[in-house]
C-alpha cells in the first residue's frame, strides 16, 4: 500500500485519510478507540507490544493524530497535549532561571497572561517586541539575547504577519530558539518550520479540531533529537501533560476535513472582508487577504493557501456601537474561540480592556456557513 503521509501527497489527501489510520483488528477504515491504562506482559515479563506500557506515554490514538499533524505540518515529530495552553508551557518549562524571553506585544492574552505569571516566578527577564517590525526584532535580539524567541503569526486579534524567516534568522543569530503559535492559519495555511522556526505550536482546540468540541495542544519540530525537545518529551510523559484517547479520536475524526474546511472559510472571510472595508459604519478592517494590510504580500508568501478564518474589524462609534452589532447578529454566535464550523463574534475590549485593544473592536472566526447568509447578517447588524 502506498504511504498516505508521503511528501508528493496533498494535504487534502493526508487528511482524509487520515495519514493511513485504520481498525487493524478489524479492518474498519475509521480507527477505534483504545481505552486500556496499562498493557499486559508475557510470562518472561516482556512486554506483548514493546510500544505500550502505560497510557500516559503510550496512546495509540494519540499517535494516529500526531502522524496526521506531523505529515501536514512538515514535521519529523509531534507531540500533542490536553490544551494549547499546556503545550506553551511545556516550552517554557525549558527555559533556565535567570534567562531572558523575547515575546511578541499583542498576541492572545491568555498565552502572554501566563508567561508574565509564570516568568516573574522563575527569575526570567520578559521582554516584548513588535515582532512583524524586522528591524525592532532584530534589535532586541541583538541587545538582550534570550534564550527563546516566541511569535504569533497571523497574530490575535491584531492580524499582524510575522516574517518567519526573519525571526528565525534573527533569533538563530544569537543562539535562540524560535518559536511560532500559528493557530490561527492551522498546517493547511502555514508551516512555520519550513521557513526555519525551531518549534511550531497550535491550540489544536481551534481550526485543527474546528468543531468546538475537543480541547487539545500540539506541538511540532524538525529536529526531535534536540535537546529542548527531549526535554519536552521527558516533561510531558512524566509530567502527565498527556491527551485523553477519546479527544485524540475527535480530533482525528476533525482534522479529516481541515484542507475543506479551510478552504471554505478562507473563501467566505475574504468575501467578508471585502464588504466590510466598504461599509459606512466601519472604521477598519484588519484581514492580511485585504491588498491594503501591511502584512499582505508577507503572508502571501507564507500562506499561499489562503488567508484564514480570522479576521476583526472596528466599529464606527466605539464600545457601545460595537455591543449594539454583536447584539442584533443572529448566525455569529457570541462566544470566545476561533476556528470552528460555526461562526463566532467577539467584542474584544470586553474580554482585554487593558491592552490597547480598541474598544470598537469585533473579532470574528468565520466558519463554514453560506457566504451570503454571514453577508447579510452583518449587514443587518451593521445597519446604514
Amino acid at each position: 500500500m502506498a504511504d498516505p503521509t508521503s511528501p508528493e501527497r496533498q494535504a487534502a489527501t493526508i487528511a482524509a485519510q487520515a495519514a493511513g489510520a485504520m481498525d487493524a483488528q478489524t479492518g474498519g477504515v475509521v480507527p477505534g478507540v483504545h481505552r486500556a491504562t496499562t498493557f499486559a506482559r508475557d510470562a518472561d515479563y516482556a512486554p506483548l507490544n514493546p510500544d505500550n506500557i502505560y497510557l500516559r506515554s503510550h496512546n495509540e490514538n494519540v499517535r494516529q493524530a500526531e502522524r496526521v499533524l506531523s505529515a501536514l505540518e512538515g514535521a519529523a515529530e509531534t507531540l500533542l497535549f490536553p490544551s494549547g495552553m499546556a503545550a506553551v508551557a511545556a516550552v517554557f518549562r525549558t527555559v533556565p532561571n535567570g534567562a531572558t524571553v523575547l515575546v511578541q506585544r499583542q498576541i492572545y492574552w491568555g498565552t502572554t497572561q501566563w508567561i508574565g505569571h509564570f516568568c516573574a516566578r522563575r527569575g526570567i527577564e520578559l521582554v516584548e517586541v513588535e515582532a512583524s517590525d524586522k528591524a525592532k526584532l532584530k534589535a532586541a535580539c541583538v541587545d538582550h539575547r534570550p534564550t527563546l524567541v516566541w511569535v504569533e503569526t497571523p497574530s490575535n486579534p491584531w492580524l499582524r504577519i510575522t516574517d518567519i524567516a526573519a525571526a528565525a534568522e534573527a533569533a538563530h543569530g544569537v543562539g535562540a530558539l524560535l518559536v511560532v503559535d500559528s493557530t490561527a492559519a492551522t498546517p493547511v495555511l502555514s508551516q512555520p518550520l519550513r521557513f526555519g522556526a525551531d518549534i511550531v505550536m497550535h491550540s489544536a482546540t481551534k481550526g485543527i479540531n474546528g468543531h468546538s468540541d475537543v480541547l487539545a495542544g500540539a506541538l511540532a519540530t524538525r529536529k526531535p533529537d534536540a535537546e529542548v525537545w527531549q526535554a519536552i518529551v521527558l516533561d510531558r510523559n512524566t509530567g502527565g501533560a498527556v491527551l485523553d484517547p477519546q479527544a485524540a479520536w475527535l480530533l482525528l475524526r476533525g482534522m479529516r476535513t481541515l484542507p475543506l474546511r479551510m478552504a471554505q472559510t478562507c473563501r467566505t472571510t475574504q468575501a467578508l472582508a471585502e464588504f466590510l472595508v466598504d461599509h459606512p459604519r466601519v472604521e477598519a478592517v484588519l484581514y492580511p487577504g485585504l491588498p491594503d494590510h501591511p502584512g499582505h504580500a508577507l503572508a502571501a508568501r507564507q500562506m499561499p493557501n489562503g488567508f484564514g478564518g480570522l479576521m476583526s474589524f472596528v466599529v464606527r462609534g466605539g464600545a457601545q456601537a460595537a455591543l449594539q452589532v454583536a447584539g442584533r447578529l443572529e448566525l455569529f454566535h457570541r462566544a470566545t474561540s476561533l476556528g470552528g464550523v460555526e461562526s463566532l463574534v467577539e467584542h474584544r475590549h470586553t474580554i482585554e480592556p487593558h491592552t490597547g485593544i480598541p474598544e470598537g473592536l469585533l473579532r470574528v472566526s468565520v466558519g463554514i456557513e453560506d457566504a451570503g447568509d454571514l453577508r447579510d447578517d452583518l449587514a443587518q447588524a451593521l445597519g446604514q
